[in-house]
């Protein structure tokens, strides 16, 4: 018997929605070492590093670095102060999201018409420019220390934008492994804050609610959550939010409440087209992920059906699957990339799929639970 969900109809542009969004036009990440965790998302991830921002180009509190592989853009940055902003949210938070930035085409008018709503400013209207042109950005305040940055790009040609240069290395050249776009972000909220944020992104933003789980969808024997999925009219942008529910052991979002100390980005979800292909690169180079038993790939054709890729392969790497009534997606989750146990990535490959696994979340929530188990935070 095939496991699915219904899903609504995709969204469509249409003139009810305020803020048309093109896209996820960067994240950047607030790191203890940005050149280091460029090595790292270059050399494990397959990204290529092509931009840089410090000293040298006059920025004398944070240096950052690009990282860039097909649509997929990171910035990373660091401290050069201690008193720099970005030192005390990594003190606090560790290595971690800061900004998830969308491609907009007019940012005045996003953050005019959000704050408009009822968003916290955090940044104004501002234009940046070089001899590239200029970009107009803002930002609003999200979830915890997290935000969003309006960007408005249709007036520059440059690498990315003003303040940064080319950055290249001759000897040093990482292969990409066919990671190609954000296919969502999930932020982790506190207990009773779900709710507070879904209708943040409903009323201020405009997003819909996608689809939602509780905690009999998202449970297992000792723990379980609750997550509602947001999507943006054009359906580009989906941001679930999941927050804990009751269980007789700590949950694995309260574990990242605990080490993130307050609501964040828990993880990004990364798409390709070959996610065996890519899945191997990212384990010879040195990626974690979860397993889940054997077992799980016993019945797994029975669950959801003829299916394209070997079985045997997918149990080998641990990639589950999952169908809806559009098709079937395949996906599989790292271990957690820094010391703290907060931020980790979904590898995602979608066959028509437009839903998240739901068949999928017992086997990960159980193989999350073990890990939990070996760092003591059950």
């Amino acid at each position: 018997m095939l496991d699915s969900v219904s899903l609504p109809a995709p969204p469509s542009t249409s003139e009810s929605d305020f803020l048309p969004i093109n896209g996820t036009d960067y994240i950047e990440f607030y790191v203890g070492n940005a050149w280091q965790a460029a090595h790292y998302y270059a050399n494990a991830f397959g990204f290529e590093v092509v931009g840089y921002r410090g000293l040298e180009t006059g920025s004398r509190h944070e240096t950052s670095y690009l990282v860039v592989q097909d649509k997929i853009r990171f910035v990373l940055t660091s401290a050069l102060t201690p008193d720099s902003p970005v030192a005390a949210h990594h003190q606090k938070h560790g290595d971690g999201i800061r900004d998830i930035a969308l491609w907009v085409d007019d940012a005045t008018s996003a953050f005019e018409e959000t704050v408009r709503r009822g968003a916290r400013p955090v940044h104004n209207p501002e234009v940046l420019e070089d001899e590239h042109g200029q970009i107009v950005r803002a930002s609003i305040a999200t979830y915890g220390d997290t935000i969003h940055t309006f960007v408005e790009r249709k007036a520059y040609s440059g690498l990315f934008m003003p303040g940064f240069r080319p950055w290249t290395n001759e000897f040093w050249h990482p292969a990409p492994i066919g990671l190609r776009y954000v296919d969502h972000c999930v932020g982790n909220v506190g207990l009773g804050e779900m709710n507070q944020y879904v209708n943040f992104y409903g009323d201020v933003l405009g997003f819909k609610n996608l689809i939602s789980f509780d905690d009999k969808d998202i449970s297992t024997e000792y723990t379980a959550l609750m997550s509602k999925v947001m999507s943006n009219g054009n359906g580009r942008i989906k941001f679930p939010i999941n927050e804990p529910a009751a269980g007789k052991k700590k949950s694995q979002v309260e574990e990242y409440l605990d080490f993130y100390h307050g609501p964040g980005v828990q993880h990004v979800a990364l798409a390709t087209d070959d996610i065996l292909r890519t899945v191997n690169e990212l384990r010879n180079r040195g990626v974690s992920f979860l397993h889940v038993p054997t077992t799980y790939y016993d019945v797994l054709q029975e669950r959801v059906g003829t299916i394209d890729e070997p079985v045997d392969e997918l149990a080998d790497l641990g990639i589950l699957v999952d169908r809806d009534p559009d098709g079937y997606l395949l996906q599989i989750f790292t271990k957690p990339v820094q010391d703290r146990p907060t931020v980790f990535y979904e590898i995602i490959q979608r066959k028509g799929a437009r839903s998240f696994g739901k068949g999928n979340f017992k086997a990960l929530f159980e193989a999350i639970e073990r890990e939990q188990a070996q760092r003591g935070t059950l």
